[in-house]
């Protein structure tokens, strides 16, 4: 089985995916000072025309294998990890059938970082870091798991394993 290393999360090696913002420990101008600081417009997330939904994911503890992969072609796609850190794997926008299996990234995304994929890069459920399971925030449009999600299996000899080490 072929396998791929976990990387850290940095805003060069992820920028072709989309970008991220860590909405809980903000590295970035601020209005106001203590008691009251707003830490504005950390991150956008282009939904088009459709209202946002927020849905939570929980993902728990389960084989660091790659088996099946996603993507939407409307619009792009928010994940935040709330209470655990997650793997996150992607890879590019193609517009086609076949997952560019040659191609896929994994990415460490610490809790309360938001990730914000663009419009169809390749991905799935994270995987949680530790043994608990967590909760990840899912920002799509209304119905979009239903509406825009092209899935595919990735067949057992084509499968990865992603490498912490």
């Amino acid at each position: 089985m072929k396998m791929v290393k976990v990387q850290d999360l940095s805003l060069e090696k992820f920028s072709r995916y989309g970008t991220f913002a860590n909405l809980l420990d903000p590295d970035t101008d601020k209005l106001g000072t203590k008691p009251i600081e707003f830490y504005r417009d950390m991150l956008q997330l282009d939904l088009g025309q459709a209202q946002p939904s927020f849905s939570v994911c929980r993902v728990e503890k389960r084989d660091l294998v790659i088996d099946v992969s996603e993507y939407h072609n409307t619009t792009c796609e928010g994940i935040m990890p709330l209470d655990e850190a997650v793997y996150v794997y992607v890879a590019p926008a193609n517009g086609g059938d076949r997952v560019p299996l040659e191609q896929i990234e994994v990415f460490k995304v610490p809790q309360g970082t938001f990730v914000a994929l663009r419009r169809g890069v390749w991905h799935h459920a994270p995987f949680t870091v530790g043994s608990k399971a967590a909760n990840v925030l899912i920002v799509l449009p209304e119905r979009a798991y239903a509406v825009d999600c092209i899935v595919h299996e990735i067949s057992a000899k084509d499968r990865i394993k992603i490498s912490t080490r």
